[in-house]
Order: structure tokens, then sequence, then C-alpha cells
């Protein structure tokens, strides 16, 4: 058989995978915004796949702050993607790895038994469907669980290094939160790039981060950097625990400050502190940037061939089943998580 002869093979495959009839699954859902407590282990009609999308059987998905913004609703900026009255899937989750089950009619880059990771929404249930533009296959050096818990996290620190700062060999970089879920990809992503890197975390969590390639590492529990005389061309501040003028002291007179956290603000100080950095770069030669991280298949792809050449590691804290996904979320709420957390669907782990 030719090449273009299998390709049109494994085409017609993909195309007769779309099941007839959903059946049904487990999954944690909650029906209203509110408390995490609500969520509850339920048995609902499995997902089918449309066009471009495919269903995947998850083995686990990967957890961050997202999804408890999601399951309570706010801030309400969320509900733009999850739902403005009430929630659309109600199923927490939008990190996911696993395999794949069926396809739909326009799907050309997957078939089933793939094995996958990428966004969806609705991870944390035994069934998910993605469009396959949010998906790519999964590192063949990764567990389900390890892979889980790269996508939002990994392409948020790509594509605040590398399309934002457009980060260079030799730049000096500072990451502050390095040692939660975004920071431990920025630290590795920055040192892929020949950066010189400085990760701020708390004590406990020095070795971590210089066990990950950071060049320095400071303890924010001593120590200010906004306080201290060097400056930095990059810094990702996941944090956001220090004022705007603070922070642009830390920066070279053309640097560039990329800020990437939720803030903890709300009303009308959260929609300041969120505009005012924009406002205000056009008149610095600082260039003070938000930005969006938008899942694709090519960008996973990058994040995939880098972890294979093993310039990236996930770095899980905590590994939970699928009932107790509650319990994740009120984990990372507290805001001590080191790296990521996952839930499995592999009984035993």
């Amino acid at each position: 058989m030719s090449l273009i002869e299998e390709s049109i093979a494994k085409t017609c495959d993909r195309q007769d995978t779309t099941p007839s009839s959903p059946g049904k699954m487990k999954a944690m859902k909650h029906e209203h915004y509110g408390s995490l407590e609500d969520i509850e282990l339920r048995e609902i009609d499995k997902p089918v796949p449309g066009n471009h999308e495919v269903l995947i059987r998850v083995e686990a998905a990967g957890l961050h702050i997202g999804d408890c913004f999601s399951v309570r609703g706010e801030p309400r900026l969320m509900r733009v993607e999850t739902g403005f009255l009430r929630p659309k899937t109600g199923i927490p989750g939008f990190d996911v790895a696993g395999v794949v089950e069926a396809v739909g009619t326009k799907v050309s880059r997957f078939c089933p038994g793939d094995e996958v990771f990428g966004t969806t929404q609705g991870a944390c249930a035994e069934y998910a469907t993605a469009p396959e533009d949010t998906l790519a296959l999964k590192p063949g050096n990764l567990t389900f669980e390890q892979a889980a818990t790269v996508p939002t996290s990994g392409l948020a620190a790509l594509h605040a290094l590398r399309d934002v700062a457009g980060v260079q060999a030799g730049q000096t970089v500072l990451i502050n939160g390095a040692s939660g879920g975004v920071g431990t990809f920025a630290i590795q992503l920055a040192k892929s790039f020949g950066a010189k890197v400085t990760g701020v975390c708390s004590g406990r969590n020095l070795e971590l981060v210089q066990s990950i390639g950071a060049d320095h590492v400071i303890d924010y529990t001593s120590r200010d950097f906004t306080r201290e005389e060097t400056s930095y061309e990059v810094i990702l501040d996941n944090k956001e625990n220090r004022s705007l003028a603070d922070c642009r002291k830390a920066l070279t007179s053309d640097g560039t400050l990329i800020l990437n956290s939720g803030t903890g603000a709300r009303g009308l100080a959260m929609m300041i502190r969120l505009f005012k950095p924009l406002i205000l770069s056009p008149f610095t030669k600082q260039n003070l940037r938000r930005y969006l991280s938008v899942a694709n298949h090519a960008d996973l792809t990058f994040l995939k061939d880098s972890i294979e050449a093993g310039k990236i590691i996930p770095v899980i804290d905590r590994i939970y089943p699928l009932a107790e996904t509650t319990a994740a979320l009120e984990y990372i709420e507290k805001g001590h998580a080191r790296g990521k957390v996952a839930v499995t669907l592999q009984p035993g782990k």
C-alpha cells in the first residue's frame, strides 16, 4: 500500500469511529456556581465528539487555580468560558491526558488508540471531548499523570517567555512564584532558551527551584527582590504580591514585566490592577504586559518535543483519585502547592 493509500485508509478508519449512542460514565459534577463541596461523583451521559473533536478515555486530569475559579464562578470573567448563569459542563478539569476512543468525521490528526494530552472542559470524568487543535500526542517518556499537568501551565510559561518577552540566550530573567505550576515550567523553559534565571519562592522550596535549573534563588520570606540592586531584563510575575511600582524598580530601563495572576483583588480594585500596567506601558520604555495563553496543537507539540529532549520535566506535588477532586481543588486554593496537582482515573494511584 502506498503512503497516499495508507493515509486515505486511516482517514476512513477515523470517520467510522463516532459512537451512535453515548452510554454512561462517572464524572465529578456540580450544577451551580458556589462551593467546592458541591462537586459530587455522579453517573452521567458520555459526551459525543463533534466533527472536529476527539473523544478521550481519560487517564488523568491536571488541575490548577483556574479550576477553582470555574467551580466558584469567580472572578466572573471566568464565566465567559464556562457559562454565565450556570456551568456549561459542570465538570472541573481543563487539562487532560488519555487515549483516543473515537474521533469526529473531520478529524485528521488522531486515530483511536492514540495517547494524547491537551486542554478541554470537563477532564475530571471517565471520558471527555476536546477539539483536535487543542491536543497533541503524549510525550512518550511521561506517565498520563505527568502529561496531564503540562498543558495550561506549560503553555502559559511558553507564551510568556517565548512569545511576549522573546527571551534570548544570555538575558537575565526573574520568575516570581517559581515553585508553582507555571513557575516550575518557566524556570526550565527560560534555561532551555539560554537565559540566566533567578527564581523567587519560599525557603522550603529553594532546593526544588535549584534542582530544575535556576541559577539563583531568592527566599521571599527573608529578601525582597524589588529592593535589591540587581535588575532583570525580563520578569514573569506569577504572584503579583508586590506593587507595580516596586516591580518596575527591579526591571531594567527597557525590560519586560509580564503579569500573570488573578491578583486576589475583586471588583474595581481588580480592574485597576489588571489594566493599570497596560495604560502605563505606552508612556515608558519598559514593556508592561498582560497576555492570553491559548492552547494549540503546534505549541503542545513544542512542549512534547522539549520534554522528550529532556529540557523540561513536570514537577508534581500530589496525585488524587477522581473521587477526591474536591480535596485536590481545596489544596490548590491554599496556594502552597509545589508544582502541579493531578487527578488520576487509574485504580491504585
